[in-house]
C-alpha cells in the first residue's frame, strides 16, 4: 500500500515521456507517476478515453500543451475520477482559423514526406531565446520529435485541429488548480493562462520567468516547485 499520490502526466505534440522526466524524478517521494501515450489516437476525445482506460480509480492529472487539451478534456468527461488538475502551457480556447490553416499547412508538409519534427527554426517557438544554444535541451525536443515521427504528428495536429472549446469546462472545475506558463511561452501566452485561471474557482496562476512553452524542460526546479506544491496543498 503506497501513501504516493496517483499522478498521470500527459505530453504535448511532438513530445513524449522526456518532457515530464525532470518532474518524474523530483517528485517520486510523493507521486506515484505515469506518463500517457498520445501518439496513437486522432481526436483529443479517444486521447483522454485512453488515458482514463489506463489510469487509477483517481488520480492528479497534469498536461502540457496538447496533454493540457487532453487533460480538459477528461475535466469534461470524467470529473470524478480526477483529484488536482494541473494545466501547463496550454489553452482552453479552441484554434482560431488562422491557426488551423497554420496546422493543416503543416500537416501537408509533412504528408509529402517533409517532416523535419523540430527544427533550429522552430525551436524559438518551443524554448526561450535564450536557451537555444542549451545543446542539452534542444537534443531533448528535437529527439522527442524525431521519435513521435510523422505519422503520429499528423494524428496529432488533426486531434488538436478538431478540439472542442473547453472554456463551459473550466466554471465547473472544483479541484485543486494549478495553471501554469513561462513567461515567453510564444504558442500559448500569458493572456490564455489568464483566462483559464479567472475561469476555474480557486485556481492559482504560476508564471516562469525567462521561460518559453516547454516549462517543464526549461525551468525543471521552478516547475517541479509549482507542482508539488500543488500535490501538497490542503484541499
Amino acid at each position: 500500500m503506497t501513501d504516493k499520490v496517483p499522478l498521470v502526466l500527459l505530453p504535448g505534440l511532438l513530445c513524449d515521456a522526456a518532457l515530464w522526466q525532470p518532474q518524474v524524478d523530483a517528485l517520486s517521494d510523493i507521486a506515484d507517476c505515469r506518463v500517457a501515450d498520445l501518439t496513437t489516437q486522432d481526436s483529443i476525445e479517444a486521447m483522454a478515453e485512453s488515458v482514463l482506460a489506463g489510469a487509477p480509480g483517481r488520480f492528479a492529472l497534469a498536461g502540457l500543451s496538447m496533454g493540457g487539451y487532453v487533460a480538459l478534456e477528461i475535466m469534461a468527461r470524467a470529473p470524478e475520477r480526477v483529484i488536482r488538475l494541473a494545466l501547463l502551457d496550454t489553452r482552453a480556447q479552441a484554434d482560431d482559423p488562422q491557426e488551423s490553416r497554420r496546422r493543416r499547412g503543416l500537416i501537408e508538409l509533412a504528408e509529402k514526406g517533409q517532416f523535419k519534427g523540430v527544427t533550429p527554426r522552430l525551436l524559438p517557438l518551443f524554448i526561450h531565446e535564450a536557451r537555444l544554444d542549451d545543446a542539452a535541451l534542444t537534443g531533448t525536443v528535437t529527439r522527442m520529435a524525431q521519435h513521435v515521427g510523422k505519422e503520429a504528428f499528423i494524428r496529432q495536429q488533426r486531434a488538436i485541429m478538431g478540439r472542442r472549446d473547453q472554456m463551459p469546462t473550466l466554471v465547473k472545475i472544483h479541484v485543486p488548480t494549478l495553471v501554469l506558463c513561462g513567461r515567453e511561452d510564444a504558442l500559448t501566452p500569458l493572456a490564455d493562462h489568464k483566462v483559464m485561471a479567472a475561469g476555474i474557482a480557486g485556481a492559482r496562476l504560476t508564471v516562469i520567468e525567462d521561460c518559453g512553452h516547454l516549462a517543464t524542460l526549461e525551468r525543471p526546479e521552478e516547475a517541479n516547485a509549482a507542482l508539488r506544491r500543488w500535490l501538497t496543498e490542503e484541499d
